[in-house]
C-alpha cells in the first residue's frame, strides 16, 4: 500500500459549517478530535479538516465522483456551498467545480 494517497487534509474557517456541508451534501461520517480537528471517511478515502483562520485557494483539486451532476448540484446550493465552474465534458464524462464553506475548490466528475 505504500505510494498511494492515504489521507486528505483541508483547512476550515468554520469547522462546524464545513461539516453541515459535507454531511448533508455527500453523506460524510465525522470524527472530531478536539475543537480543531475532525476527521472524516467516505468509504474509500480518509480525511480531515483543521481550523485555520485563512484558506489557501488553488491547492490540489480533489475529485468526488457521483453518478448524478445534477441533483449533487442541488444538494451543493442547498447547503450554502457555490458553483464557481460549471459542468463541461472531458474524454471519460462530464464534471464541474464548487467551493465548500470555507472556500476549498473541489469537483464533482461522472461517466453518466
Amino acid at each position: 500500500m505504500s505510494y498511494r494517497i492515504d489521507y486528505i487534509e483541508f483547512p476550515a474557517a468554520d469547522l462546524a459549517a464545513t461539516k453541515r456541508f459535507y454531511q448533508d451534501v455527500f453523506e460524510w461520517v465525522f470524527t472530531d478530535y478536539g475543537p480543531d480537528y475532525t476527521s472524516f471517511a467516505d468509504g474509500r478515502i480518509a480525511g480531515g479538516f483543521t481550523k485555520e483562520t485563512q484558506v489557501r485557494p488553488l491547492g490540489p483539486l480533489i475529485v468526488i465522483y457521483a453518478e448524478d451532476l445534477a441533483a449533487i448540484q442541488e444538494k451543493i446550493k442547498a447547503a450554502h456551498g457555490q458553483i464557481v465552474k460549471p459542468t463541461f465534458d472531458f474524454p471519460g464524462g462530464k464534471r464541474f467545480h464548487f467551493t465548500d464553506p470555507s472556500g476549498n475548490e473541489l469537483s464533482v466528475w461522472s461517466d453518466k
